[in-house]
C-alpha cells in the first residue's frame, strides 16, 4: 500500500530541498515529523506540509494510521527557471535565475504490492 503527495513549482531550488529530504528518507512518519519540526530551514516546512498530505491520502484511501507508515520514496526535481534581469552600473543588465522545483513524497506501510 502506497500513498503519494506531490507539490509542484515550489519557489525554492531543488538543492535546498534535497538538504532536508536526505535527512528524512527512509524514516518512520512520526520520527520524520519530529525531525522536520525542529529543523531551522524553510524547506523543512515545505516537506512537512507535503508529508502531512501524503499521510492524509493514506488515511483516506486505505484507513492506515500514521504509526504504521514510513517514507519509502522522496525526491526533488528541478522545475522551470524564471529569468529576470537586474540593473547594474553603466547601463548594464545582469541576469538572475529564479529556480523552482517539484517535490514528490511516497509513504508506505512496508507491505509488498
Amino acid at each position: 500500500m502506497e500513498a503519494k503527495a506531490r507539490q509542484t513549482n515550489i519557489k525554492m531550488t531543488a538543492r535546498k530541498l534535497r538538504r532536508v529530504i536526505n535527512e528524512v528518507r527512509g524514516k518512520a512518519v512520526k520520527e520524520a515529523q519530529d525531525m522536520l519540526r525542529f529543523m531551522p530551514y524553510f524547506a523543512a516546512r515545505v516537506v512537512e506540509k507535503n508529508l502531512k498530505a501524503a499521510v492524509a491520502n493514506a488515511k483516506e484511501k486505505y484507513g492506515v494510521t500514521p504509526d504504521a507508515l514510513k517514507i519509502s520514496e522522496i525526491f526533488a526535481d528541478e522545475s522551470v527557471t524564471y529569468k529576470r534581469a537586474r540593473t547594474r552600473a553603466q547601463g548594464r543588465m545582469y541576469s538572475r535565475l529564479k529556480r523552482t522545483s517539484h517535490l514528490t513524497l511516497v509513504v508506505s506501510d512496508g507491505a509488498t504490492k
